[in-house]
Parts: C-alpha cells; structure tokens; sequence
C-alpha cells in the first residue's frame, strides 16, 4: 500500500468519527495520530463533552474491542488487570482477564480512583502487558488507553503522579463547542443516536500495518536536532523546575511521523513538529514559582519555546 492510500485511510476513519463528534476535528485527528502511533490519550475535560461519544466512535470506526471502565475510590487493581482463580475440578488457578484486556480501554475519571489502582495501569500502557501471579499476559493489539479526568471538583480525587502522566503520549481538553457547533448536536441528536452512523472502515489489521508504516517514516538529521532542542528548552526555561522527559521527546518525533502521513508525506518537516509540540509536552513540565507569580502557563511557555527554538529550513516539495 502507498502512501496516498494510508493518507485516504487515515480521511475515512476521521469521517465516520466525525459523524458522531461535531465540531471538534483538531481533537479527533490529535487522537487518531496517537492510537497510530501506539501512544495513549489523557483528554482533560469537564463532563458532558463528548469524551467517552468520541473514544466509542473510534471503537467503531476501527472495527476495534474496546472497553469502558468507570473508576471510583472502590476500584481495585485485579479489576483492571485480572486475577487467578482456583479450578477445582481441574485442581489448578486460571487467569480471568481483567477489563483492559482490550483494544480501546476508556477509563473513565481516572483520577477519582486509588493511586494503587492508577499505578497498575502503568505496566499495561508502558508494556502492553500484564504480570498476574509471576506470568506475564501480553495485551491485545493494537492497545490504546483513553484516559479521562475531570479537573473541577478535586473532592475524593487522587492527582496522576508524573510517572503516570509521562505515560501519555498527548494529553488534550475538548472544550465547549462553539454556537453552531452546539446547534448542529441538538439536529443530530433530535431523534437518533449519531453513534449508530459510525461505520467502520478499517480494522486491526489493517491499523497495525499503518503503526508500521508511520515508525519507518523518514526524518531528517535536522529534524532530529530541532525536536531534541525543543525538549532541552524545556530544561533550561527559568520558569519550569522540571522539563520534558526523553519519553516526551520520543513522544514529539512519533507523532510528527503521523502527522506527515496524514499531510500525504512520506517525510517530517518542521511544521509537523510545531503543530502538535504542546500537546505532547504540556503537561510533562512543572511550573516553578517564578511562572506561578507571574501568572504564566504551561501552554504559554511550550508556545514561547516554539517561537524561540529556531527550526530547520525543510518545506513541503
């Protein structure tokens, strides 16, 4: 398959989604590049925006399992990986999978359940794997988490430690829709479910065969360098304490691969990089106390850094 057919695959998945999530492409292609470039999404957001609609869309559109899992302080670790459970009859444990065992797991507020809890998400993302009793189970492929927290009312919640965030290959927010946005929810809610629309036109197969092809992807030496210098920005900004781990950069390189492929190249230049570098490092740095006192932002200083961090002169042929 060439590249103009990945690129025309890419466009068909982004228009069944879009079927049941309106007025928010931005966000729907920013998910997509990360589940093709095997990384997981934390979208930071308010209920009752199309968060869990968006990762059921993607369900469908990619022909995918998925499952959905509502996290509360009474969720135990077993209930996301699984446990064993004696046979009688056979005189022996058997392994019962726990929800994640999946290719879509949406898990819902996950900061409202226990740091133990939280914590046993980090093999499976990282490791697309799960230890249970000394054995090891692999994890169904392709694997994406879509995580989802609700960042008003911090009453019984338990904050992602920065382990956990840097797990995240992007981390988003969907917002409010805009008026017409809104407008064009209530029609197309008026007497059906928009999810019903969604088709699939993919499958696992076929994804996992595009992760491939976006991983050999070229970069240029320059583009290496420029991505690199992004992240060693972050280090030495007077304003953060803490800077983009090498996971975030790899993050950066792997989703600027994405983005070519969904621009119809077959190579990364600059602009790739710049479009989705805050996404990716947002929420990987910490604020010191000079940015708190002068009221600036994580999104305000990754935004600086772009401007600043001169990129290479690679254009579009």
């Amino acid at each position: 398959m060439n590249n103009n057919n990945y690129t025309k695959q890419i466009n068909d998945v982004l228009t069944e989604v879009k079927k049941a999530v309106i007025g928010k492409d931005a966000i729907i292609i920013k998910v997509l590049l990360a589940i093709l470039c095997k990384g997981h999404v934390l979208i930071e957001d308010i209920p009752g925006v199309g968060k869990t609609t968006l990762a059921l869309a993607f369900s469908k559109a990619l022909s995918l399992e998925h499952n959905r899992m509502q996290f509360t302080p009474d969720v135990l670790p077993s209930d996301v990986t699984g446990f064993s459970v004696y046979n009688k009859a056979k005189n022996t444990f058997e392994f019962r999978p726990g929800v994640a065992f999946c290719n879509l797991f949406l898990a819902d507020e996950i900061n409202r359940t226990s740091s133990k809890t939280q914590s046993a998400l980090l093999e499976l993302m990282e490791e697309k794997s799960i230890t249970v009793d000394g054995n090891t189970y692999r994890l169904p492929e392709p694997y994406t988490v879509i995580a989802t927290q609700n960042p008003i009312g911090s009453a019984g919640t338990h904050n992602l430690p920065d382990s956990q965030l840097d797990r995240f290959m992007i981390k988003l927010s969907m917002g409010y829709p805009d008026f017409e946005g809104e407008v064009a929810i209530l029609r197309s809610k008026f007497n059906a479910n928009p999810l019903e629309s969604v088709n699939a036109v993919t499958d696992a197969r076929s994804i996992l065969e595009l992760q491939d092809y976006i991983a050999n992807i070229y970069i240029d030496d320059r583009i290496y360098e420029y991505i690199v210098a992004l992240s060693a920005a972050t280090r030495e900004h007077p304003m953060l304490k803490l800077g983009v781990s090498p996971r975030g950069t790899l993050a950066l390189m792997q989703l600027s691969k994405g983005i070519a492929v969904a621009m119809g190249r077959d190579y990364v230049i600059p602009d790739d990089v710049s479009y989705i570098c805050s996404d990716v490092f947002e929420h990987r740095v910490i604020l010191n106390s000079k940015a708190k006192l002068a009221e600036a932002t994580a999104a305000d200083i990754i935004a600086e850094i772009v401007k600043t961090v001169p990129a290479p002169g690679i254009s579009s042929k």
